[in-house]
């Protein structure tokens, strides 16, 4: 591999979301605010974030993952993306999502009612300063059907204010129900090598891959960190692929992401330019066949 800051995001391939081309390295915005998300670490210094979006951007990024309620006590996520890259570049794809709420405490309130997601939708476009918003996940919280809450996103796209829809937090029954009422353009579901295994989940990146759907983990990174970011807790073949390459451990659950089919998306998130870079090179680190059985044995282990 060259030099981390080197390597930009076309290395890792392009995927079409509906009809927009991204990079399959990403950024997740949820890292901007703060050492961790929410409110359960310190705020972001202000410029430093900043610097990491527009650099994000000069990498190749034209992927940012975000969403109105990715704020700390002093740091909105989507007012940052707003103010370090608007006017925003052509090819840049704005992902956003929907259902879950906090208040202006930062406290979480109750998920949000099909009639009030446009409010949501809405709340997005004022922050991001945009008149319609290029992707929105409907965030399942728990609910047995999706129908009624995608079928109110479904009517704003209709109307010009979505271009194109995703779901997160699914299994495939919800992603047939979504797709019933409009195409569906990515999958957002937790996947990582050290997160318990999920029949349904494996089955959605089988069943995206065939029907031309992007599958998007999150917490890829993080891990069991989740909210907390990706601490150094890495298991030994993890450590021992990254030995063999000369890279981080990160780098290598980022690159064992991407082998998983090239549907599958990758949107780490980071508050720091070196690690942005870093992950933004890990799309050029390829894995041999013995390496990723033995990574994918790793997370057969884990129940």
């Amino acid at each position: 591999m060259t030099t981390s800051g080197t390597i930009t995001a076309d290395v890792a391939g392009t995927w079409t979301l509906g009809d927009l081309p991204v990079h399959r390295i990403g950024l997740g915005a949820m890292r901007l605010t703060g050492s961790a998300a929410f409110h359960l670490g310190t705020p972001s210094d202000r410029d430093r974030s900043i610097a990491v979006l527009r650099r994000a951007v000069e990498l190749g990024v034209n992927h940012i993952d975000t969403a109105a309620f990715y704020f700390s006590a002093l740091r909105s996520a989507n007012e940052l993306i707003n103010t370090a890259l608007a006017p925003y570049p052509d090819d840049l794809v704005l992902v956003t999502k929907v259902g879950p709420h906090r208040t202006y405490t930062g406290e979480w309130g109750t998920s949000a009612r099909p009639d009030e997601l446009r409010g949501h939708v809405e709340e997005n476009l004022r922050q991001l300063g945009r008149d319609h918003l290029d992707v929105v996940n409907l965030r399942r919280m728990g609910q047995e059907s999706i129908a009624e809450h995608f079928g109110a996103l479904a009517e704003l796209r209709e109307a010009g204010l979505i271009r194109h829809l995703g779901v997160s937090n699914v299994e495939p029954r919800h992603l047939a129900e979504a797709r019933a009422i409009a195409p569906v353009v990515c999958v957002q579901n937790r996947y990582a090598l050290d997160a318990p295994r999920s029949p349904a989940t494996d089955d959605l990146l089988r069943i995206c891959g065939d029907l031309g759907i992007a599958f998007v983990p999150y917490y890829a990174v993080a891990g069991e960190g989740k909210e907390h970011g990706a601490s150094d807790a890495h298991g030994e073949d993890v450590r021992a692929v990254a030995r063999a390459h000369g890279v981080s451990p990160v780098q290598v659950r980022i690159a064992w992401t991407l082998h998983q089919g090239p549907h599958v998306l990758a949107i780490p998130g980071t508050g720091d330019p070196d690690h942005l870079a870093d992950n933004v090179a890990a799309g050029a680190l390829r894995l041999t066949d013995e390496e990723r059985g033995r990574l994918d044995g790793t997370r057969h282990r884990i129940r």
